[in-house]
């Protein structure tokens, strides 16, 4: 009775429902409105990666480039459904960010071994292509899976994931990697910019309207870019001798594998599932759609499956991998459209975006300390779902403890990587290290039916 009734209050709140065609005009200002949503958090990943990694500018530039097309390409598949695979509804792809860290953590290690940036970035989109494919096998284990992965394994990775990203945030903030210890990182002309642009990103943040406050990290980016110019902090040099047309080349690269990194993102990719499970399940609510039931069991199944092919595909192009985006969840609710063919429009764009060089090049010459000044905040929001998400059904001692000793772990991995040098490469991984410990207690520690220190969530 509760999900009718849930069901009927989102219908009554929709302008376009589920399989309304609205004008073009209609569709292409809500596809705008959504694409503002996501257009920062897509590209940003691929900017940080490449910054860290110090990639050249236009290896930089091809992930940029693909990241859009892969997610046009993603989202056309969620929202067409073609047969088993995709939602059906107004599921937007965009960029994992659960993988900024993994990517980091490996290709500096791999960058410590000797490798050089063709090699290095073959085996990191290697592994991530192999990877995916555990997102299509998991489509039809999540009945199984999810007593595994529970909310407090999925919140203590997420936690991690933010944690760790903290650290790249907070140098950006300073200057970037390349300016370390050298008399610009740190310097007052940086650490004023970056902290210009968060407050701009604090004050939109703040806004009653939930349009301004989607807006808040683009405007900020945009506000601190212009202030960088009439600095003089802009290098053009990336825009120069840029071809006029991107043509995507599946393995660019070449293809390469490391067995070591390849678990340390499928303990991601796994735990990205249950990320899209949450985002399909918000996405069918708020377009007033069952969110149980086999229709819903069906949807959800071949989300996953839409997730797990789109990345392959992404990884195979160029691209990081892709997931379900739940920003997009709160357009609809602001906008009232759930027509699944605005993401019709939304895939072409990304497409069009992605095919022309010139703008991917355009976001490399974002300053740093530009970048750094919204990631701080991106970052430590990212920590703070991980606590949401452990706190979602509130948390006894047996779970606070698997959430401390993991963290613990996790931490301290972070801290000192070599403590775990005589075991496999994996555990020298903050996140995975973090993940692995959470799953291996939740299997084996005993659940006290007695304890009643439970600490509710909000």
């Amino acid at each position: 009775m509760a999900s009718l009734e849930n069901k009927a209050a989102a219908e009554a709140d929709l302008v376009y429902r589920l399989e309304d065609k609205p004008p073009f005009f209609n569709s292409l200002v809500s596809a705008i409105t959504h694409l503002l949503a996501i257009f920062v958090p897509m590209v940003t990943p691929a900017l940080i990666v490449g910054n860290v990694l110090q990639l050249p500018v236009e290896m930089t530039a091809y992930l940029v480039s693909m990241s859009m097309v892969a997610s046009g390409i993603g989202t056309f598949l969620q929202v067409n459904r073609f047969g088993i695979v995709g939602s059906g509804m107004l599921s937007i792809q965009s960029v994992n960010f659960s993988f900024v860290g993994v990517m980091i953590s490996l290709g500096l290690s791999m960058k410590e071994g000797g490798l050089d940036e063709h090699t290095m970035i073959s085996t990191l989109l290697g592994v991530s292509f192999a990877g995916a494919f555990l997102v299509c096998a998991s489509a039809w284990a999540l009945p199984y899976l999810k007593r595994v992965i529970t909310p407090t394994v999925s919140g203590v990775v997420v936690l991690l994931i933010g944690l760790s990203l903290i650290d790249v945030g907070i140098t950006d903030f300073g200057g970037g990697f390349h300016t370390k210890n050298t008399p610009e990182f740190g310097s007052l002309q940086n650490i004023g910019l970056a902290s210009f642009v968060l407050i701009i990103v604090l004050l939109f943040n703040c806004m009653r309207n939930p349009f301004l406050r989607m807006s808040g990290i683009a405007v900020g980016l945009i506000a601190g870019y212009l202030a960088a110019l009439v600095m003089g902090m802009v290098d053009f040099s990336p825009l120069q001798n840029a071809p006029l047309f991107t043509i995507p080349t599946p393995f660019k690269y070449g293809f390469a594998f490391d067995w070591a990194a390849f678990w340390v993102a499928g303990v991601i990719y796994l735990l990205s599932v249950f990320e899209a499970v949450g985002d399909l399940t918000a996405t069918a609510m708020v377009s007033a759609q069952p969110y149980e039931g086999e229709e819903f069991q069906k949807r959800l199944r071949g989300g996953v499956l839409a997730d797990g092919l789109v990345s392959v595909i992404a990884t195979a192009l160029g691209s990081l991998p892709l997931t379900t985006f739940a920003q997009n969840n709160g357009v609809i609710q602001m906008t009232g459209v759930a027509s699944r063919h605005v993401g019709k429009f939304i895939a072409a764009i990304l497409v069009l975006c992605g095919l022309f060089p010139i703008i991917g090049r355009a976001f490399t010459t974002i300053p740093h300390p530009v970048l750094g000044g919204a990631m701080v905040l991106m970052f430590g929001l990212i920590a703070i779902a991980g606590v949401r998400i452990i706190m979602t059904h509130g948390i006894t001692r047996r779970e606070a403890v698997i959430a401390a000793t993991s963290v613990g772990i996790g931490l301290g991995v972070a801290f000192e990587p070599e403590v775990f040098k005589l075991l496999p490469e994996v555990f020298r991984n903050a996140i995975a290290a973090g993940g692995i410990t959470a799953v291996v207690l939740n299997l084996i520690l005993p659940h006290d039916k007695h304890d009643k220190t439970v600490y509710l969530a909000e």
